[in-house]
């Protein structure tokens, strides 16, 4: 007589059925993985934002005696610069209207006698300002050490700056650049260098700007009738 071995229907069933609860796991395991990697591939793949923080010297120069409106549009307050990656997806967001609002609020009130901060065009007469400044941005270049093959980071900026009478009219507009850079091998990481290179560019504006204003010729000849009054 044959040796063999006898199970039970009652073991086959509790065998069977450990073997796809195995299985359920295993594959819940594996779903479970699976969006993980899908997560940390979204998560590298997502641009980086770098909100640009800096502070700037108020100049030291003598105040023009009129009261100065100032309105930081769209083109300025919400300006974001999206820089994208050689397979053209989006790599770094550099949002850079609240530190522009801060170069403005610092430098304007040492160029003129009362700065009014404006929350529309429209209501300038009524604030009774001599003048209203509209700064915006046309351009904005950043340039990466592993693009450029350079040790630093770079950022070069292009405005518009228009100057108008409290009913909108012309008084001057005009072009301004501003540059600025920062070695790349003194940050940790890219989104230190870049805010430092965008600050470096902004106090070049503020350095410009303010010493340049009073010599635009449109806003020179503005000044002489104005003051002569």
């Amino acid at each position: 007589m044959s040796n063999c071995t006898v199970t039970s229907k009652r073991a086959a069933t509790t065998n069977g059925g450990t073997m796809m609860k195995r299985c359920f796991q295993s594959g819940d395991l594996r779903r479970a993985l699976l969006s993980l990697l899908i997560l940390l591939c979204l998560a590298s793949c997502a641009a980086r934002t770098v909100n640009v923080q800096g502070s700037y010297p108020r100049p030291n120069i003598p105040a023009i005696p009129l009261v100065l409106g100032v309105y930081y549009g769209e083109g300025l307050s919400d300006f974001v610069y999206t820089e994208l990656s050689d397979r053209g997806e989006e790599e770094y967001l550099v949002s850079s209207g609240d530190t522009h609002e801060v170069l403005f609020n610092t430098v304007l009130p040492a160029m003129f006698e009362r700065v009014v901060v404006l929350d529309s065009m429209e209501e300038a007469a009524a604030r009774g300002v001599d003048a209203v400044f509209v700064p915006r941005i046309n351009e904005f270049q950043l340039g990466m050490p592993q693009k450029t093959r350079l040790d630093s980071y770079e950022v070069w900026v292009r405005y518009n700056m228009r100057l108008t009478g409290a009913d909108g009219s012309y008084i001057a507009d005009w072009v301004m650049t501003a540059y600025g850079k920062a070695t790349a091998s003194s940050f940790s990481t890219a989104e230190r260098g870049i805010n430092d290179a965008a600050v470096a560019a902004l106090r070049d504006l503020a350095s410009n700007f303010s010493l340049g204003f009073t010599g635009v010729p449109d806003v020179r000849d503005w000044l002489q009738r104005r003051l002569s009054q």
